[in-house]
């Protein structure tokens, strides 16, 4: 026996061992709960650090052709068609001597749009310093002015909790007043209202997640700002988890009490326990990962998408309105009062909030904390769960050919990935699965809905990701469609991004829109059945001559893995052996039976199709010629082919 076949036999008998631990990680063909689709290298552009970062902050406004990063000592602006370097400001530890601890170096944390500059902020050595870029004049560079010291709006060191909210000339801020991480509170820091702050009892230990402002453009004296955070349970029982998520919030408009009573503090501050989970099993997820505010015209239909965490190592997402977490702080009672509700009611609005009656203020003071609790709109059960580590989320709002718009949730892994989530009617589906690095987490990630497209921030590098790649779904109309994605549409010109009149089912991905079902619909019936060479099938067919007594592999690649892969076969059906993106067939050893055609089919829903198509002959091994080396014939090429890339498998396995 040949030395090829010996290895042969070897790999027919390790094969399946080989495809479960390769398998590992794969999604489970046939399963809705996981992504639709796998893509890799799906970037477009993107820009390199010369040296990697441990921390970075970009500051993106919408639709804007440039950005602004921060990295360690370095603000740079870059041209966002092609990532050019437009400028870079070189920002350095000012008085170094001060640093007593660890590298001397200033990482930026903070960048924002502030009055008539950009507003930049970093830990400068431990000591939180702030700086002013004015825009260039007569193409002159940036001016940076020193501004004053950053504490309460930098941490001091970049992985402390913090974060910033610029909102009509005035800065927000959370960051610790010193090096211990204590007096961390969400601030007033400056602008042109007065600088006001948190009483020291609100919060216990908080991390804050976010701050957004909800406009209300009728009645702007009473809008609000909305802090997102989590903080210590003062329930130390085992049962009891450790954190508790909150929302809490301010009046844009309040400017503390008066001078004789809670001067610089918030006057309007309240909080409420922001939940996600069961409620009739009081089973919650209890951590507060990020937060993104999808913002509406009326305020009272902004919603709140939460992602969360737990003890059990899954995630969750859970979705709010605003005018139901107002409903709380309007209606509800204040835990731990039980004396009549003062008039104003406490966190009311007032256009100057040192005429306050000390009454008001008094509870705002003592008891901040709503009774009632903040539930999701699902109220029983979570939006979508999920055994993946996410940590970041961002929603996109897209017009179908239907005129709705749909939401799509975009989460990010911690092991470099995003998850494309369709939110159309109560259950979620997961569109695709991107794979961005392999190497690193994602830091950042800012959308710009205009442009369709997402911005993400590696120690490494900044990607973008296309959210219109319609060209993973180009197979047919039959695929374009129940892909469900909103982004595509089927036209003339294949699976593109949506236009009027294109052929789309968002809502549940049928695909009797399709002008060709019916055809389609033949082809099936045709599958049903054994088909020779001579049939008509508009089908490549892939043909080799393998010997008797070898083992062989057919494959075919996974278009969707919502999809039920089969391999037919002189009548027989035979399951696929998946293998991440390829479905094959093992014939651990030719026989006179396994000649013939094969037909890797799939089938979702009600779509059935003919993915990859081969013809098996027999070949005859020549006997060996007299010589000392063995010729090449096309059944060895097939047969050390084979075992090339199965040995190839396993060299994977092992390396990753």
């Amino acid at each position: 026996m040949r030395p090829f076949v010996i290895i042969f036999i070897w790999l027919a008998g390790n094969l399946r061992l080989v495809l479960g631990v390769i398998l590992k990680d794969a999604p489970t063909l046939g399963l809705t709960n996981t992504p639709r689709l796998l893509s890799k290298d799906t970037v477009s552009g993107g820009f390199a650090y010369q040296v990697s970062q441990n921390h970075s902050v970009f500051f993106y406004p919408e639709d804007s052709e440039e950005m602004y990063i921060g990295g360690t000592d370095f603000v740079l602006k870059l041209k966002m068609d092609d990532y050019r370097v437009i400028e870079k400001f070189t920002l350095k530890t000012t008085g170094q001597q001060h640093c007593q601890e660890g590298p001397c170096e200033n990482v930026i944390t903070v960048i924002e749009k502030f009055q008539d500059s950009l507003f930049v902020c970093g830990t400068n050595g431990r000591k939180p310093q702030c700086w002013k870029l004015f825009p260039s004049v007569n193409n002159q560079s940036h001016e940076i002015v020193e501004s004053y010291e950053g504490k309460g709006i930098s941490p001091f060191v970049y992985t402390h909790n913090s974060l910033s909210l610029t909102v009509e000339g005035d800065l927000y801020a959370a960051a610790p007043l010193d090096a211990d991480r204590s007096s961390l509170q969400f601030r007033r820091r400056a602008g042109r209202r007065t600088n006001v702050w948190m009483y020291d009892s609100w919060v216990t230990e908080p991390t804050f997640i976010s701050a957004s402002w909800v406009k209300r453009k009728e009645d702007p004296d009473n809008e609000k700002i909305y802090i997102f955070f989590r903080e210590k349970n003062s329930d130390h029982s085992p049962e009891a988890d450790p954190w508790i998520s909150r929302v809490a919030r301010v009046c844009k408009v309040d400017e503390g009490g008066s001078k004789r009573f809670f001067q610089n503090m918030w006057t309007s501050f309240l909080k409420a326990r922001l939940v996600c989970g069961f409620p009739k099993e009081s089973l919650y997820f209890n951590r507060l990962q990020d937060i993104y505010v999808l913002h509406a015209e009326d305020w009272h239909d902004t919603r709140v998408y939460a992602l969360f965490t737990s003890s059990w190592n899954s995630t969750a997402v859970c979705i709010y309105s605003v005018g139901m977490i107002e409903e709380i702080f309007e209606n509800s009672t204040f835990k731990g009062y039980n004396k009549d509700i003062p008039k104003p009611r406490p966190g009311t609005c007032l256009k100057d909030s040192r005429t306050l009656p000390p009454a008001t203020v008094s509870v705002v003071k003592d008891y901040p904390e709503m009774n009632d609790w903040v539930h999701s709109i699902q109220y029983t059960a979570p939006f979508y769960i999920s055994d993946n580590n996410y940590t970041k989320i961002a929603v996109d709002q897209v017009q179908a050919v239907d005129q709705h718009v749909y939401n799509v949730l975009l989460l990010a892994t911690d092991s470099g990935k995003i998850h494309k989530v369709l939110e159309a009617g109560s259950e979620p589906f997961i569109i695709s699965e991107t794979q961005l690095s392999n190497s690193s987490t994602i830091h950042s990630m800012k959308l710009d809905s205009k442009k369709k497209k997402l911005v993400v921030g590696f120690s490494e590098k900044i990607s973008t990701v296309d959210l219109q790649r319609c060209q993973e779904y180009k197979n047919s109309c039959e695929d374009c469609v129940l892909a469900r994605d909103p982004y595509c549409a089927w036209t003339k010109f294949g699976c593109t991004p949506t236009v009027p009149g294109g052929i789309q089912n968002v809502m549940n991905g049928e695909i009797s829109v399709c002008p060709t079902s019916v055809e389609g619909q033949k082809q099936v019936n045709r599958t049903k059945r054994e088909i020779d060479s001579s049939s008509s099938v508009n089908l490549s067919l892939t043909a080799h001559s393998v010997p008797l007594s070898v083992p062989f592999y057919l494959s075919c690649p996974i278009d969707s893995y919502h999809a039920v892969y089969t391999w037919e076969h002189k009548g027989q059906s035979s399951p696929c052996l998946q293998m991440q993106s390829n479905c094959l067939h093992l014939i651990p050893a030719m026989a006179q039976e396994n000649y013939g055609v094969y037909e890797c089919v799939s089938k979702e829903k009600d779509y059935t199709k003919v993915v990859k198509k081969y013809q098996l002959t027999q070949h005859m091994i020549h006997t060996m010629p007299e010589s000392n080396t063995p010729k090449i014939n096309d059944a060895s090429a097939v047969a050390l082919q084979t075992v090339t890339i199965i040995l190839g498998l396993a060299v994977a396995v092992s390396t990753n």
